[in-house]
């Protein structure tokens, strides 16, 4: 599994929804990126900027934050503490 260092958070993306509110189907081309997710792992923190997040939480992070990681088939993402909006 990935370790992340200093206030690194380590995210699992949920999928993007596929189908709209009244029936529609989006087609992967059409469809943005995910901008929630479930924390998987957490870094140790800086000295004067402790880790606010926790892992299992559901979380809201900026749209062009981060970077993508594949890990045996799975997406993840790194993101920095400060780029990570609200815990659902």
């Amino acid at each position: 599994m990935i370790r992340p260092l200093a206030d690194r958070v380590l995210i699992e993306p949920q999928e993007a929804q596929a189908q709209t509110v009244s029936g529609l189907f989006i087609p992967d081309v059409a469809k943005e990126k995910s901008q929630q997710g479930k924390v998987m792992a957490v870094g140790p923190g800086k000295k004067d900027e402790p880790i606010e997040v926790k892992v299992g939480d559901e979380v809201l992070y900026g749209k062009y934050s981060g970077t993508e990681v594949t890990v045996d088939d799975k997406t993840f993402i790194i993101v920095k503490q400060s780029d990570i909006l609200a815990i659902l």
